[in-house]
């Protein structure tokens, strides 16, 4: 049986303020740092055989400190990289919603996975550069593996892994240095654990309110 721990990046800049974050390459915040420490900690006794990462630095950093404590090599998969979010990128839901007005109600409506991000990718072209990496993660060798990723490449490589539609991604939500695992076993996925943030407890005094806004 493989186990899958998809650990999504903590806290950056954008996020506190509820800006959308996309392929900007912005650094974690002093919080978010803090998040990635607590991430290594919660991993530090869990035996792992690989730790596979988005090139950003933000899910890079997170990825770096979990796998120190192994001696573990961190491996750079671009398709890991967060859904383009065009020139959408740094604005607000208020901004892009005066801005995109088109754009947001088609996103907003029941299935938006073929909707382009203004300038940028759709959920669909999300999926079709995730599903290599899923066919690998269920076709594959038997191993115990981090994935530290993003907001939407999260949840659709969640969608994919479970056979389920993409539009689905709505009905569930990753938090900030959150941990979601999946058991692969005949082939098949299953959800262990979804959204756990309970290794956070030591950064609450940092956070302030519940943040967990873009990507």
């Amino acid at each position: 049986m493989s186990l899958i721990y998809l650990v999504r990046h903590g806290e950056t800049n954008h996020n506190a303020e509820a800006r959308g974050l996309g392929r900007a390459d912005v650094p974690l915040s002093p919080l978010g740092i803090q998040q990635a420490a607590a991430l290594a900690r919660r991993f530090e006794r869990v035996p792992l055989d690989e730790i596979a990462t988005s090139p950003l630095q933000r899910a890079l950093a997170v990825a770096r400190a979990i796998a120190a404590p192994h001696g573990l090599p961190v491996e750079i998969l671009p398709e890991l990289t967060e859904l383009d979010v065009g020139i959408t990128e740094g604005l607000t839901y208020p901004e892009i919603r005066q801005r995109f007005p088109e754009f947001f109600a088609a996103w907003s409506g029941d299935d938006p996975t073929s909707v382009c991000m203004p300038g940028g990718e759709s959920l669909a072209d999300l999926a079709a550069r995730l599903e290599p990496l899923a066919a690998d993660l269920i076709h594959g060798p038997e191993r115990v593996l981090v994935i530290v990723s993003h907001n939407f490449t999260l949840r659709v490589l969640v969608c994919l892994l479970l056979g389920i539609p993409i539009v689905n991604f709505r009905n569930f939500r990753l938090d900030l240095a959150s941990i979601t695992t999946i058991s692969i076993q005949h082939r098949r996925a299953a959800i262990q654990a979804l959204n756990d943030t309970s290794h956070l407890e030591s950064t609450l005094n940092l956070a302030g309110p519940a943040r967990s806004v873009s990507t």
